[in-house]
């Protein structure tokens, strides 16, 4: 099963905005309510209080609408609708707020500067043909509904208890605040559409940068799929002629030719290995894939014991599981897991010195395998911490203990742990030990 990646289309993303907008849109609600019931229960302002309760309902049924509109077109990956979506909330939230002005006070009313608002908020969302289109919206209803008020058409509900006299009727104040009020929704569209608009092609610069870095990074693991498969053909090959002579088949050896031989065949065998993992973790690189079944964790970790236990008595390091008694069976790429298993275990005997400690729990619920593997051995510098999973990389430290080692294998573990959907972190302490911690999934994905 191949493993799910986040999508970071353009239309995903919209629709995440577009979302977060119907999730501030709640607050807004709530603050005019809020507004409302404060300025006309303890401030005592004469407002037209069923409207506005009205005009807030509409604007909360139609918030519930888009909330699930949106999340429906995401899962159905409709990016047209989604943008659709967009433009028609925004025209809905000035149509409401032209209404919510009209109904507390008109030009009296010093939140028609909200508007502004919605101008960045559309030029953060949507084109920059659009964002002008929507100003140019609000500058036509709200300063028509201004203008109709002024002539006497629309009735003029004055703000009585904040002031004395009305301005809507005053033709010089009406014309600064179309000026003041034009000019400034223009400006914003302006400077937003054109800031979100660099942001743009900055980050579609970066997408088809990472595409083109993704396309480069398949070209080079098929190339080291080829190479680390040729040699490890080869290698194999040398490692079996080794052997017959190792053995005395071909005849007999003195005691230097036999040394030079076991000298070979472990570096030789030591080759092998460092070229498998490589081949491995290409491979999972190449693919994505990994085929998923049902299998038991108890047999599972009594298979990978079974071939730990004796490097552990090797060392004379007492090796402990701490297992529930029944453990249900998890979904899973059997064999990598195991994989990664032995990695962890393997490095946790490699440097814990003779006589030391390694301690494996195993944990499971309906959710997540859990395992820790905890040792006294040498631990990780702190600056090495960071590094610790990254390919090829060995803490100094861990070099000077032990020259085997590819720094392959903690990498490896961690794709292998990633691709099942779960997460692997490590805590140490030099000189002290170290703890590792995998989580996965159950399931599977």
């Amino acid at each position: 099963m191949s493993t799910t990646q986040k999508n970071t289309a353009p239309g995903t993303q919209l629709a995440d905005q577009v979302y977060w907008l119907t999730h501030l849109r709640w607050v807004a609600i709530a603050g005019v309510i809020a507004t409302v019931f404060i300025a006309s229960r303890f401030f005592h302002i004469i407002l037209q209080v069923r409207p506005l309760y009205a005009v807030t309902g509409f604007l909360a049924a139609y918030n519930g609408l888009f909330a699930w509109g949106v999340a429906r077109f995401k899962k159905q990956r409709r990016p047209s609708a989604i943008q659709i979506a967009a433009n028609l909330q925004i025209f809905l939230d000035l149509t409401c707020l032209a209404l919510l002005i009209h109904f507390s006070g008109g030009l009296e009313n010093p939140f028609y500067f909200y508007f502004i608002f919605h101008i960045i908020i559309a030029g953060i969302l949507l084109s920059r043909r659009e964002t002008f289109v929507l100003a140019t919206y609000a500058i036509v209803i709200f300063l028509g509904v201004v203008f109709l008020e002024q002539c006497g058409f629309l009735a003029h509900h004055c703000l009585r208890g904040v002031f004395s006299g009305t301005f809507h009727a005053d033709r010089v104040y009406f014309l600064g605040v179309s000026f003041v009020f034009i000019s400034t929704l223009y400006i914003a569209a302006y400077l937003t559409s054109s800031i979100s608009g660099r942001l743009r092609e900055h980050e579609r610069d970066l997408r088809n940068a990472n595409v083109l870095l993704g396309e480069k990074d398949r070209i080079k693991s098929e190339y080291v799929l080829r190479v680390t498969h040729d040699l490890k053909e080869d290698l194999a090959a040398i490692h079996t002629c080794i052997e017959p002579i190792q053995k005395g088949l071909t005849g007999p050896l003195n005691e230097e030719q036999t040394n030079l031989l076991f000298r070979a065949r472990d570096r030789s065998k030591h080759l092998i290995l460092y070229v498998d993992e490589l081949l491995e973790i290409t491979r999972l690189k190449l693919t994505q894939r990994m085929e998923m079944n049902y299998f038991s964790v108890e047999e599972l970790v009594r298979e990978i014991a079974a071939s730990i236990t004796p490097i552990a008595q090797d060392k004379k390091i007492t090796f402990e599981i701490l297992m529930a008694p029944e453990m249900p069976r998890m979904r899973g790429a059997r064999v990598y897991i195991q994989e990664a298993l032995l990695n962890l275990l393997k490095n946790a005997l490699r440097y814990t010195p003779e006589r030391g400690k390694v301690s494996w729990q195993i944990e499971a619920d309906p959710a997540r395998l859990r395992v820790t593997i905890t040792d006294n051995g040498i631990g990780i510098p702190k600056e090495d911490l960071p590094k610790v999973f990254d390919e090829f990389y060995r803490a100094g430290n861990a070099r000077a203990m032990a020259r085997e080692g590819t720094g392959l294998g903690l990498s490896l573990t961690k794709k292998i742990v990633e691709m099942h959907q779960g997460k692997v972190w490590l805590e140490s302490e030099l000189g002290k030990g170290t703890c590792v911690r995998m989580e996965i999934p159950m399931g599977g994905t």
